[in-house]
């Protein structure tokens, strides 16, 4: 298996020991405002050592599960088809060993390609996915590999109803239209319903995919496509944690950190303690501490 140097805070154990694989996807192809996210695998690493690996909302410590990091895929950046198997081949191996695969984007396309391997070995699941932006065009701009359009292909995989759509602020009128008929479980603007999805969810296999542009700019201002509008942090870490800590969770994503839009560093520092959060409830799940 990879071999990481530099991995996020108190992600170090061995691969055989590991319950979850943290890896990157540095990729942006298709970004369609601002790019740079393909950064964010190694700014996350990097100012993951200005946090600690105890969580006070959670009073747990990330080390009280077995976490291996194995640093970011090395992609064939331009070519989203060639990227897309690369990660489904990722995600594949990481299932295939039995451990959680979670993925730091990258532009939110690079989910497809964990989907598509999730959805190859548990065709039952469900996706909860957080957002500002609805990703349900059939194509953009003529391409349908695109971050614009990833949930819409993430659809195409699951069908109808099973992909719960939280956040959303921002898209084309026929997105919402098409969203409302049913096709998905759509919930705008808010998280408040969440509850409500996950005692319905049960023990399904649920990917989770959190882009992190659900935030208001005004809290997360590094990202390629800012959405005033959106939720403040201890909203989305009590969200994050709950989802984590509750269902059956086979597979997730953060995505959209855009380390050059905010050179404050402040962004990255958010999207730092969300990955510390979810890891600390995807390992504590089961043992009687969380969920």
């Amino acid at each position: 298996m990879w071999k990481n140097v530099v991995n996020y805070i108190g992600c170090d154990a061995e691969y055989d020991e590991a319950r979850v694989v943290l890896y990157g996807a540095p990729f942006d192809s298709t970004t369609s405002f601002r790019p740079g996210t393909r950064f964010a695998g190694q700014a996350v690493r990097n100012d993951s050592y200005g946090l600690e690996i105890y969580s006070p909302y959670q009073d747990l410590e990330l080390t009280e599960g077995a976490v291996y990091d194995c640093g970011d895929l090395e992609l064939a950046i331009g070519d989203s088809g060639i990227i897309l198997e690369q990660i489904r081949e990722t995600a594949e191996q990481i299932l295939r060993d039995g451990k959680l695969p979670f993925m730091i984007g990258g532009e939110h396309l690079v989910t497809l390609g964990s989907v598509r391997a999730a959805a190859q070995k548990y065709p039952d699941m469900h996706i909860i996915h957080f957002d500002a932006h609805t990703d349900l065009r059939s194509d953009y701009l003529g391409v349908e590999l695109s971050h614009a359009c990833v949930i819409r292909r993430c659809w195409e995989l699951l069908g109808d109803g099973r992909i719960h759509q939280f956040g959303i602020r921002s898209g084309e009128k026929y997105e919402f239209d098409w969203a409302k008929s049913g096709h998905t479980d759509f919930h705008p603007f808010v998280l408040e319903d969440l509850d409500a999805v996950l005692e319905n969810v049960g023990d399904a296999p649920v990917y989770f995919t959190v882009d992190l542009d659900v935030l208001d700019p005004s809290v997360f201002p590094g990202t390629g496509t800012p959405e005033p509008g959106g939720v403040d942090f201890l909203t989305l870490m009590r969200a994050v944690t709950n989802v984590c800590g509750r269902v059956n969770l086979i597979g997730c994503d953060v995505n959209e950190l855009c380390p050059p839009c905010d050179p404050t560093g402040a962004s990255t520092a958010v999207a730092c303690k969300i990955i510390r959060e979810m890891l600390i409830a995807i390992v504590n799940r089961g043992n009687g501490k969380t969920g």
